[in-house]
C-alpha cells in the first residue's frame, strides 16, 4: 500500500480516460466507472463512480505496480483548493480512516469546482 503518510503529494497531470492504463480494468467491478484519470511520469491514478485508485509504479523496468483503493465510503472529510491566477495547479485532499490523509496535486487545466460536485454526489451518499 501507498504510505500515504511519509510519501509525497502525487502531482498529476489529467489525462484521456481512454489513456489511463489496461490494468486498472482489473480491479473495476460491475457498476464501476472511471471518470477521471491523471498520470505522474510513471505513475497514474483513477478516481471512478466507487473509489480512488492509485497505481504506484516500481523498480528499474516499471513491471512492478502497487495499487491502492480508497473507497469514497471511508473519506472522513476532502478539500479542494482552486488554481490561483500565478499558480496554475489545484490540489485535492483526502482525509481517510485507518489511512489519513491523500493529497493530490494536479497540474495544468482542470476544473476542480466541477470535480468537488461530483466527489461530493459520491462521498455524501
Amino acid at each position: 500500500m501507498i504510505d500515504f503518510k511519509n510519501s509525497s503529494v502525487f502531482k498529476l497531470k489529467p489525462i484521456a480516460i481512454e489513456d489511463a492504463r489496461e490494468d486498472f480494468h482489473k480491479f473495476i467491478i460491475d457498476g464501476e466507472e472511471i471518470i477521471a484519470a491523471f498520470k505522474t511520469i510513471r505513475d497514474q491514478v483513477v478516481f471512478t463512480n466507487k473509489r480512488v485508485i492509485a497505481a504506484n509504479v516500481q523498480g528499474l523496468t516499471g513491471s512492478k505496480v502497487d495499487y491502492t483503493s480508497l473507497p469514497y465510503s471511508k473519506i472522513n472529510a476532502f478539500s479542494i483548493e482552486t488554481s490561483g491566477t500565478l499558480d496554475l495547479d489545484c490540489e485535492i485532499e483526502l482525509y481517510i480512516s485507518e489511512v489519513g490523509r491523500a493529497r493530490f496535486e494536479i497540474r495544468g487545466s482542470f476544473d476542480i469546482v466541477q470535480f468537488n460536485r461530483v466527489i461530493s454526489e459520491y462521498t455524501l451518499a
